[in-house]
């Protein structure tokens, strides 16, 4: 059984003690590929060092997070773009809207977004989306983008069932993860109809760690569980959703 994390920040601080036994923790959990989101500057060199320690499992994307978006962010997407020249990455992100923490930079979080979904189109890559208090939002600014063929992933799903049909909509992935174990969220409920070849799992690690062990520091190897309940949700073996999820991941990242 192969799964696959499309969605986890190795680089954190938080793993930095002991990465080693964390990666050997998600081997046992039968996690074996991991694709890492940026953040902004104070992170791409961090996160190309996990992927050059681990270069056959950990595949970087490039990107600037919405909440690093400031008055400055042109500054980061000049280093951003440098990146993108200097070598190759599997995706652009995490770019998004965020809603949730700060709305100063609104405007400039959807300017960003734009550029940053443009550059994905011009270099045929697929994108990870941060949707936080923003998903309505984030689905018509992606509209115009996808109609001239953006794909990609909206990381971290908790939303309605009908948010979930318009992104399918999109031609676009649900990311899935701890979240969907937490009982108010009532994602088995939101995802009832919604068929598991449009979803792929995620942890977000070192955040939102599913339960139970909520409250933690997340880590990949914790995608099992997640894993678990979904299958149990949609009443099929485990084997069989890591096969379609790790399928969908491979196809969204171009992966062989």
């Amino acid at each position: 059984m192969e799964l696959i994390d499309t969605h986890t920040h190795l680089y954190s601080e938080e793993f930095k003690e002991d990465i080693e036994a964390v990666m050997q923790r998600a081997e046992s959990a039968s996690v074996r590929q991991f694709y890492l989101p940026a953040i902004d500057s104070t992170t791409h060199e961090a996160m190309i060092a996990i992927e050059n320690a681990y270069p056959t499992r950990c595949h970087s994307m490039m990107g600037l997070h919405p909440c690093s978006v400031k008055e400055d962010f042109h500054k980061e997407l000049e280093i951003i773009e440098k990146w993108l020249e200097k070598r190759e990455f599997v995706a652009i992100g995490e770019i998004g809207l965020d809603f949730y923490w700060d709305k100063t930079h609104i405007n400039e979080q959807y300017e960003a977004f734009k550029i940053q979904m443009e550059w994905a189109l011009d270099r045929n890559l697929p994108i990870s989306i941060h949707a936080r208090d923003s998903i309505d939002e984030c689905i018509a600014t992606v509209k115009p983008f996808s109609d001239r063929g953006l794909q990609g992933i909206f990381h971290c799903f908790g939303g309605t069932t009908e948010q979930a049909k318009a992104i399918i909509d999109l031609n676009f992935y649900l990311g899935i993860g701890g979240v969907f174990t937490f009982k108010k969220a009532n994602m088995p409920e939101a995802l009832k109809d919604i068929s598991l070849n449009h979803i792929v799992l995620e942890t977000d690690s070192p955040y939102l760690a599913p339960v139970p062990y909520r409250g933690k520091r997340n880590e990949s190897a914790y995608i099992l569980p997640i894993a678990e309940a979904l299958a149990k949700s949609k009443d099929i073996a485990l084997e069989t959703l890591a096969e379609i999820t790790s399928a969908n991941a491979r196809k969204i990242f171009k992966a062989k």
